[in-house]
């Protein structure tokens, strides 16, 4: 995912041309929602750390869903860094960063994607070796135009675009050369996660990885 974790490590990037970005009230209801991204084309699934279900649901989707590639999201801290990895998190995402955040990142031996929406933080980035990053809010920061603007005089950076993305809108994003893939919610809506409905999760997730078919 950055061009300074291990080599071995792929690139969450280009795992699936999507990354459901997952907020979840109960840990129990982990498992079988990873199964159903899974089975619709989507393995590598952020949990977002925005519930005290979070570091429950990664363990249980790290031990029990063995095709899932979970990863920890809105990473603000060192302890969160330290948390999840120690959860089974096999990537980390966050927002932001600072310096403290990102050597924490970069030390934790899993790919990191830290977040930017300016130009000066893509290039303290690339300054510090770091290729690959979340560009957030996506379609609050600028959108596809923000980013295609960046693309010619920082063709080293590759992004993966988060925030106000659609199935819509997707197509237009990962058309753009630097963008690997992107992260959006709309495959797993709350109300079909509050009913248990992992058919119709599945079923969003196969529209949404069939993007680049």
């Amino acid at each position: 995912m950055t061009s300074s974790a291990p080599s071995a490590s792929p690139s969450v990037l280009d795992l699936a041309p999507v990354v459901p970005v997952v907020v979840l009230q109960d840990a129990a209801d982990a498992v079988p929602l990873a199964r159903a991204l899974v089975a619709g084309g989507l393995p590598a699934i952020e949990v977002t750390l925005r519930t005290p279900a979070a570091l429950d649901a990664i363990r249980a989707i790290a031990a029990e869903v063995p095709d899932a590639v979970v990863g920890a999201g809105t990473v603000i801290s060192v302890s969160h860094v330290t948390e999840t990895v120690a959860a089974g998190a096999r990537f980390l995402v966050s927002p932001g960063w600072t310096d403290t955040l990102l050597d924490a990142m970069k030390a934790s031996g899993v790919p990191f994607l830290p977040g930017v929406s300016t130009t000066s933080e893509v290039v303290a980035l690339l300054e510090r070796g770091v290729t690959e990053m979340k560009f957030f809010p996506a379609e609050a920061a600028g959108g596809t135009a923000y980013l295609k603007a960046l693309s010619a005089p920082l063709p080293q950076a590759r992004f993966c675009p988060t925030g106000g993305i659609s199935l819509a809108s997707a197509p237009s994003y990962l058309a753009l050369p630097n963008v690997g893939c992107i992260g959006g919610s709309w495959m797993v809506p709350g109300d079909a996660v509050a009913a248990k409905d992992w058919a119709r999760v599945e079923r969003l997730a196969r529209e949404a990885s069939a993007l680049r078919d």
